[in-house]
């Protein structure tokens, strides 16, 4: 079983999840026939806007799958009549911790994808020193009644991070984090102490191995076992892997036809983290994240092609 999942299902459920983390307007450029270099221009016919960054898709993931969902974020005072806030509210995710700001504007990433994989442009001034919104009472409100936290932000630099967190474990919540491809965090030398305060990490294998400077990932997650309880790999279209009680439990994926991979991962998480808070054993967990995250690349954007309880259900049956 994963750790503490002796308390009762129907505990989890009624306290949910509570997503931290960054907000963007996600602007997706896809099916290019090719990345541009510089001084080039490149044309495509297809392009969507979407509420991106970990924050929004794990929390909107997790949401439509019938997980009672709150997020935590700082935007700008654009964000309210945006169509991409909007749909974060109207999902039920609620947003009452959240910090509006009216001097900086939201956050924004342009993304380019192409033959399955992506390129990505952010502006991201208003995510800085994210880490004060942990000391909000509004925050520490909302995260009183959460049963699980997950972090969806680059934690940086991992030791402004540490006091607030402990304090949270303290309280009794279990804590998680995705913290993206950024180099400086995980390959700090703060960064292992951060991770023994967490019940998973949602690492990319090239994240894993950043994170432990090991050549394989199954050294790279053995490694990360040293510090978090239960370290999550996610391989991309081989699926995922995890380590419980030292041994490493494999997990494959479904097979899709992959238009744009950005957010996959995030919704690899969400799904992961409804089947944690459900009560399900960590390969059922696995299952339901390679689920979300295959099906999130056959939309742009990650929240573009969220499953229902019951399309996830049918197609996990397909990786028993």
């Amino acid at each position: 079983m994963i750790p503490n999942m002796a308390s009762s299902t129907s505990s989890r459920s009624d306290r949910g999840l509570v997503v931290f983390g960054e907000f963007f307007f996600d602007l997706v450029f896809y099916d290019l026939p090719t990345i541009p270099r510089m001084g080039e221009e490149v044309k495509t016919a297809s392009f969507a806007r979407f509420p991106g960054g970990g924050l929004a898709t794990t929390a909107l993931v997790a949401a439509q799958l019938g997980t009672p969902t709150k997020a935590i974020t700082r935007v700008g005072r654009d964000a309210l009549r945006s169509q991409e806030w909007q749909r974060v509210v109207k999902s039920g995710i609620s947003t009452g911790g959240c910090e509006f700001d009216a001097h900086l504007p939201t956050a924004i990433t342009v993304c380019a994808a192409c033959e399955g994989d992506r390129m990505m442009i952010t502006h991201d001034r208003i995510n800085a020193k994210l880490e004060r919104l942990l000391a909000r009472p509004s925050v520490q409100k909302q995260l009183r009644s959460g049963w699980h936290l997950h972090l969806a932000c680059a934690l940086r630099p991992p030791q402004l991070w540490m006091a607030a967190i402990r304090k949270l474990r303290k309280r009794g919540l279990t804590i998680s984090a995705d913290c993206g491809w950024n180099p400086e965090v995980l390959e700090s030398p703060r960064l292992p102490s951060l991770l023994k305060e967490f019940e998973f990490v949602f690492p990319n294998e090239s994240e894993a191995k950043a994170m432990t400077g090991a050549k394989t990932i199954e050294v790279a997650a053995r490694n990360l076992a040293r510090s978090v309880r239960v370290p999550v790999v996610k391989l991309g279209r081989d699926g995922s892997l995890a380590v419980r009680d030292g041994r490493i439990v494999r997990m494959k994926s479904i097979r899709v036809r992959a238009m744009d991979a950005t957010g996959s991962g995030d919704a690899f998480d969400g799904g992961f983290l409804h089947g944690y808070l459900a009560g399900w054993p960590l390969e059922e967990c696995l299952r339901a994240g390679n689920v979300c995250g295959a099906l999130a690349t056959t939309g742009a954007g990650g929240s573009s092609a969220i499953p229902t309880a019951d399309k996830l259900r049918k197609l996990m049956k397909k990786l028993r």
